[in-house]
């Protein structure tokens, strides 16, 4: 259901978004991510409520990248990476968050609600998710759309719970793919690439569908115990 189909139905909506900027909007981490370093994918995974710009992101590499990741960002005040098993954790202080001022005016301008993750890729594209009523997501969408090319990945009910547990076709030709090559054997045979392979994307695109299609598995596993 696109947000067109959605703007004149009541409740409240989950709206995944994906948007790639023009060069001038795009953040200096992404920028980095984009042009220096081994990685494909940052995740920013939490943020500071207040004026103080103190964020976690989750990285797709070791720690040496991780940290040539953000070592260059201008307002760096302090970092502290952890490793983790799927990649590395760095919790950054800057004294500015460094988003374009059209951008953040537009989010402060949005009746919606922003859920982490805020996912950064090397291709340029910036995906989140949005919560709101339909009109305010429509109006969001409009605005937004002005400053970059915008498209509306997915429209969910929005639920109390967390991420609607229901499969999209891509997510369980994902999981479909890894059980094929050994992705969830003991020791592991397959890996993300393979998943790639089968489905002919970037190994970027198939290491998120994996992590989506499980979150949801598991959260509907778990809501109905």
């Amino acid at each position: 259901m696109s947000l067109d189909q959605t703007a004149a139905i009541g409740g409240m909506k989950r709206v995944q978004f994906a948007v790639t900027y023009p060069d001038r909007f795009v953040h200096p981490l992404q920028r980095r991510l984009m042009e220096s370093t081994p990685l494909a994918r940052a995740e920013l995974l939490m943020w500071s409520p207040t004026d103080d710009a103190t964020t976690l992101f989750w990285c797709d590499g070791d720690r040496a990248a991780t940290e040539q990741l953000v070592a260059g960002l201008d307002s760096l005040l302090v970092h502290t990476a952890v490793d983790v098993s799927d990649g590395t954790c760095v919790f950054l202080r800057q004294a500015d968050y460094e988003f374009a001022p059209a951008i953040l005016e537009t989010i402060a301008d949005a009746a919606v609600i922003f859920l982490p993750p805020v996912i950064f890729l090397e291709t340029g594209e910036v995906q989140f998710e949005a919560v709101g009523e339909p009109a305010a997501l429509s109006t969001f969408y409009e605005n937004l759309s002005e400053l970059g090319a915008v498209t509306v990945e997915q429209v969910h009910e929005f639920e109390r719970r967390s991420t609607p547990s229901a499969l999209t076709d891509r997510q369980r030709a994902a999981l479909e793919a890894a059980v094929s090559v050994g992705y969830y054997e003991v020791p592991r045979d397959g890996t993300v690439a393979d998943v790639a392979g089968i489905l002919e994307c970037a190994s970027s695109t198939a290491g998120e569908l994996l992590r989506k299609a499980e979150r949801a598995v598991v959260t509907g596993f778990l809501e109905r115990q």
